[in-house]
């Protein structure tokens, strides 16, 4: 192994918003499966983001947590739709906060991708386009339900904030509901919320401006995107850009970039390792949206080895590296990067992490105990 990183750009410090983040490393939000029954954050939340942060990841995006029961995705989410859920949350936080890592709560909204047995209703979209792998015709929210919508994502922030997250991260990505406005495949709306990329976008920006007269603009906000839904009739980076340069003078902080949805049959974590070349597969959009803004921009998308990582900062093609898989399997991964005692990560990409009985390595499942 070569020596320590630690003059590495990667560890150098760059603030999102008013947050200081100690370096360019960021766990990307991961569905965990760790929630009670109600939705509260438990201790192996607690344990699982004070292992990230000890590890020396710099921000900790949290898994998605709904911002009412009608946006549930699946079992084991987290909830932020109540505010008995505010002392909940404090232990999660408080657990970081004893290193420099910085966290931030992703709040979400699944729209049609969930199921009625998990919803207690008819799952809601901005229009009732079906969903060929949930096999759902979903309904066709009322301007009501959007205006109630918007209230529910602010009220989210504001329960963030009020435990001790040190930002939000909204998620207008992967065919969730906000996605799924955004996108022309399934908003197929002619009043003031369909049609043209403004009007699509208006519920973004009515959240976003909502947050910002509620906690101001020392708060981070930032938010996850589709560049692309690799869908024919989907949102491509044009449009995804002009909403993220829409949103930037409201008070936007960051902007991570993915893509796809379950539909399109590729979504943002693909299966399989890639050579160098071809990590960051996500990174070729980042790009585009760098050149268009001056809010940080956070590139993912396989990437495993640290001089890709290192390279694409130093390129100021992306300014953070955002990574789910890798972390999972190991916690200490940037520490180990800034010591000199790793190159790469020995995530296989096999995508079994993904458990219902809670997200860990299913690589390292399967190896008997020592």
């Amino acid at each position: 192994m070569n020596g320590t990183k630690e003059r590495s750009i990667l560890f150098s410090p760059l603030k999102v918003g008013t947050a200081e983040i100690p370096n360019r490393f960021v766990r990307s939000a991961t569905h965990e499966f760790l929630a009670g029954k109600d939705g509260r954050m438990t201790e192996r939340h607690r344990d699982l983001y004070r292992a990230l942060a000890e590890g020396g990841v710099g921000l900790i995006i949290t898994g998605h947590a709904y911002v009412n029961r009608a946006g549930i995705a699946s079992p084991g989410q987290t909830a932020a739709d109540d505010d008995r859920l505010i002392e909940l949350f404090r232990p999660v936080p408080e657990a970081v906060h004893g290193t420099p890592s910085k966290i931030f709560l992703q709040i979400a909204h699944a729209g049609r991708q969930t199921k009625e047995r998990l919803t207690g209703g008819v799952p809601l979209a901005p229009s009732a386009v079906p969903d060929p792998v949930s096999k759902v015709t979903p309904r066709e929210m009322t301007e009501g339900e959007i205006h109630g919508l918007v209230r529910d994502f602010i009220q989210a922030a504001r329960r963030a904030a009020a435990a001790g997250f040190d930002g939000v991260q909204i998620h207008a990505a992967h065919g969730y509901l906000l996605s799924g406005f955004l996108s022309p495949h399934t908003n197929r709306r002619t009043d003031a919320w369909g049609g043209s990329t403004e009007n699509r976008a208006r519920v973004v920006v009515e959240i976003l401006a909502g947050i910002r007269a509620e906690l101001g603009r020392k708060f981070p906000v930032i938010m996850k995107i589709n560049a692309s839904d690799f869908l024919p009739s989907g949102l491509e980076p044009e449009e995804a850009i002009a909403v993220a340069r829409r949103l930037e003078p409201l008070g936007l902080d960051g902007v991570e970039v993915s893509g796809g949805m379950a539909e399109a049959g590729r979504g943002s974590v693909w299966p399989g390792l890639r050579t160098e070349d071809e990590e960051g597969y996500f990174v070729g959009d980042a790009v585009r949206f760098k050149a268009a803004l001056k809010i940080p921009v956070f590139g993912l998308g396989g990437i495993r080895t640290f001089r890709v990582m290192e390279r694409f900062v130093q390129e100021g093609r992306v300014d953070f590296i955002s990574l789910s898989r890798p972390l999972v399997r190991e916690p200490d991964l940037v520490r180990r990067f800034r010591l000199g005692q790793a190159e790469r990560s020995a995530c296989l990409s096999c995508n079994k992490c993904f458990n219902p009985r809670g997200l860990s390595c299913g690589d390292l499942r399967k190896r008997p105990s020592p």
